[in-house]
């Protein structure tokens, strides 16, 4: 029956990502309006003794798209959106090549033997020292040591969104997070399971796995979302 051990704690705190692309692009589409709505101000005229209803006469898309163009700010505008979206583009595929990067390094330690308390090649692996290792010489970040303290400094996410190089919690103690693993895509899971055993790849929908499985968990990204507090522990 695979068991889990407390172990020293660790730290770890992504730096947040600037945003200045986002802001650029939105006010310079304030700025456009703005100039639009003054323009529009000033375009109706008339005569002496006559009355315009405003109201008669709204601006619609077309106007805007000549008030744009006229002004030169269609591609600016259209530039400032491809260069934001090239710079979200950009990040998701530097996760998902991480992610890759993980899962790939992981499986390179297939067969190391299980150490309580281990969080090398030379000693040998317990599950959250396999994890820990894992991220500090692919991704950079440094976790905590113990699964429970892993668990706090992730962020909750649903089983159906899981992605290869997030984290699966396990009961395997009568205790919650008590065993972690790193999720490698196809319901499959590789981690250091027990004294005796090696570091292997396991299928989650196994009885004893799914019957533990206490969810699933995101290692905090630069920009991501805040850790999700944990559940309170059940008797």
């Amino acid at each position: 029956m695979p068991s889990h051990n407390p172990h020293q704690p660790g730290s770890s705190e992504p730096a947040p990502a600037p945003r200045t692309a986002g802001w650029v692009a939105a006010w310079g589409l304030c700025c456009a309006l703005g100039l639009y709505a003054g323009q529009c101000a000033g375009q109706v005229s008339t005569p002496p003794g006559s009355s315009v209803n405003l109201s008669t006469h709204p601006a619609t898309p077309d106007d805007m798209g000549s008030f744009l163009a006229r002004k030169g700010l269609t591609e600016r505008l259209g530039e400032q959106a491809e260069r934001l979206g090239e710079q979200v583009g950009n990040a998701g595929r530097a996760v998902g090549n991480k992610a890759s990067e993980l899962v790939v390094t992981a499986m390179g330690f297939l067969g190391v033997p299980y150490k309580r308390g281990g969080n090398n090649f030379d000693q040998g692996f317990d599950c959250s020292g396999f994890v820990k290792a894992m991220f500090e010489q692919t991704v950079g970040l440094v976790l905590p040591r113990r699964s429970s303290e892993q668990a706090a400094a992730t962020q909750a996410i649903e089983p159906g969104d899981m992605q290869p190089g997030d984290l699966v919690f396990f009961n395997t103690l009568k205790s919650t997070f008590s065993h972690v693993g790193i999720y490698v895509g196809d319901n499959k899971f590789i981690h250091s399971p027990r004294s005796g055993a090696v570091v292997r790849v396991e299928d989650m929908r196994v009885a004893y796995w799914s019957r533990r499985f206490d969810g699933a968990r995101r290692v905090a990204v630069q920009g991501s979302a805040t850790p999700t507090p944990l559940p309170a522990a059940t008797p």
